[in-house]
């Protein structure tokens, strides 16, 4: 019996797509396919210049998705990331004024904020047994107020050039590359660092089974409680990271933020997350992200209207959890 090009005869009888089975996950097929549509449109895009800034753009996203990922393969939402995102760019710009002799000291306060952000959430939700959802909204009004309040409603302060130089510097004259931006260098290390330590450590296999079953998780010795605060410590640093990273590319703004968090969980699980736990991988979720940014990209060259973006997030989630669901039905 024959088959088609496209599917192979997988167990049971079932169908797979030919990327599944050469262990190619859908994502990277959707991002080489924007690339190409906005190479057509844009063929400077191809250049190395052209692909470093839009992984320039992505960065703040990709960092605060990998930080989402976490929360969400342990079973979780973390709705408060944008917001700090928001407040760092707020409190950064307050805090230096200007003076690049500040710089280091408000990022390790900033740091320290971020933990401090993540340690309260992991309490709400695992101490006093409050939904994730309802926990970390909360958080995110009283994050986004009292950024509104240091900084009277309008944007404040400015960023001296050794912060501003994360998100818009530059490394000249690399060989092949011409340049190659600072945010994309610490992009390539975060990615690296949260991929060893989700995919490579014991502790890693722990965030996969506390949203898979926590019960057995639990009875299996795995501290269930501890592991997820953690979930929301890297979060919320990952959080504070992207806004370091977006208020050095865009400059002081009381709403930088906005959104990010729902763009992040979109991100997640257009990259295969499970929306209930249990399930995801850095690397997809990171390119995830990259096919969030791309996709604006390509709506921009052509010319439609901004508030599409919130459509299509909306079209993104409700398709890829309805194919995430149709995959486990049919696995069954």
């Amino acid at each position: 019996m024959s088959t088609s090009p496209t599917m192979v005869s997988g167990p049971r009888g079932e169908q797979k797509a030919i990327w599944r089975r050469f262990g190619i996950a859908p994502i990277y097929v959707v991002v080489v396919l924007l690339f190409i549509a906005i190479a057509v449109l844009n063929p400077q895009f191809m250049e190395p210049a052209g692909f470093l800034n839009l992984f320039r753009r992505a960065a703040p996203l990709i960092v605060v998705t990998v930080g989402e990922l976490f929360v969400i393969v342990g079973g979780g939402f973390d709705l408060s990331a944008g917001s700090v995102v928001s407040f760092t760019v707020i409190a950064s710009a307050l805090w230096l004024n200007n003076d690049p002799n500040n710089t280091w000291w408000v990022l390790l306060v900033l740091l320290a904020f971020g933990v401090l952000v993540g340690l309260v959430n992991g309490f709400v939700v695992t101490v006093l047994k409050v939904p994730s959802l309802i926990g970390t909204l909360g958080m995110l009004l009283l994050i986004r107020g009292f950024g509104l309040y240091i900084s009277g409603g309008a944007p404040r302060g400015y960023f001296p050039d050794n912060f501003r130089i994360f998100g818009r510097g530059f490394i000249e004259d690399v060989p092949f590359l011409d340049r190659v931006p600072y945010a994309v260098l610490i992009l390539i290390g975060i990615g690296l660092i949260a991929g060893y330590f989700f995919h490579q450590t014991v502790l890693g296999r722990d965030f996969l089974a506390i949203g898979d079953n926590p019960w057995a998780s639990r009875l299996s010795g795995v501290h269930v409680a501890r592991v997820r605060v953690l979930t929301f410590v890297i979060s919320a640093v990952c959080a504070v990271i992207g806004g370091v990273l977006l208020g050095g590319f865009g400059g002081v703004t009381i709403d930088a933020g906005l959104g990010l968090e729902l763009q992040a969980i979109s991100a997640c699980v257009l990259g295969g997350a499970a929306l209930l736990g249990g399930k995801g991988s850095v690397p997809r979720a990171m390119a995830g992200a990259v096919a969030l940014e791309a996709l604006f990209t390509l709506l921009n060259l052509l010319g439609l209207p901004k508030p599409l973006r919130d459509a299509v997030q909306g079209v993104i989630i409700i398709a890829a959890v309805a194919y995430a669901a149709i995959g486990t039905r049919n696995r069954k």
